[in-house]
């Protein structure tokens, strides 16, 4: 019998809004962590998991998945196992039948969860999760255990919607400093991306999670301080 993998899905990296490169995430992953596969899961472009990807292929036993945050209308949807970027903009609906035409899973990333944030023209804008259409759409799996610091109330709710529609669970770290990669994790049967998969349409996964160092929080506040407003905005739509 295999042994049960470790995958965090939901990373960014320099390509979108994280502080580490690729390459940095690939490392560090792979040195000090007990992941196995990592999706790299940048807005709106795979150009960062793209390049991980090749890089882990040469320097380690980590497989990397690529993946995008999507900013729908109704809000950020991850998509896994992609070819091709999906484009921002489109209804959440439209977004998941993209992601099912190629071949790829769809997860309601935080689902509760709101904020603002800084674009890079240093305006605020609010992002957030799809809401209770993470239980109305073809989702394959609701992300309950996300490690950004602040989202125990989000997490909760989104658990309970999972467990009232039977849709599968799922960790990621939403990583986006290296102090978070592995904080928030999904746990399957087995080590590789296919197998993964596997769990994931068959509801064999389990959300896993561990605590930040004091040195990690201070990291991630530091980072939350350039992009984020101090106040979150958890709330139910």
């Amino acid at each position: 019998m295999s042994r049960r993998g470790l995958a965090d899905l939901h990373i960014h990296t320099t390509y979108s809004d994280g502080w580490p490169t690729p390459r940095d995430v690939v490392d560090h992953a792979a040195a000090e962590t007990a992941l196995d596969v990592i999706a790299i899961t940048d807005h709106d472009t795979i150009e960062g998991a793209l390049r991980a990807a090749e890089y882990a292929a040469r320097t380690s036993a980590l497989r990397v998945v690529i993946g995008e945050e999507v900013s729908s209308r109704q809000g950020h949807i991850l998509g896994l196992f992609l070819t091709n970027r999906i484009r921002p903009g489109l209804t959440a609906a439209h977004t998941v039948d993209l992601i099912h035409a190629q071949g790829g899973v769809a997860i309601a990333a935080h689902p509760f969860w709101r904020t603002q944030r800084l674009t890079r023209r240093r305006r605020r804008r609010v992002v957030h999760g799809v809401g209770y259409l993470a239980g109305e759409l073809e989702f394959d799996a609701i992300e309950v255990e996300n490690s950004t610091p602040g989202m125990a109330l989000p997490n909760l709710l989104a658990r309970r919607l999972a467990e009232a529609t039977g849709i599968t669970q799922v960790g990621g770290s939403d990583g986006h400093i290296l102090d978070a990669i592995g904080r928030g994790a999904t746990s399957f049967p087995g080590t590789t991306p296919r197998a993964l998969m596997t769990a994931l349409l068959n509801g064999r996964t389990r959300p896993e999670k561990r605590r930040y160092t004091s040195l990690g929080l201070v990291r991630y506040m530091a980072w939350g301080l350039l992009h984020e407003r101090p106040r979150e905005l958890a709330a139910a739509q």
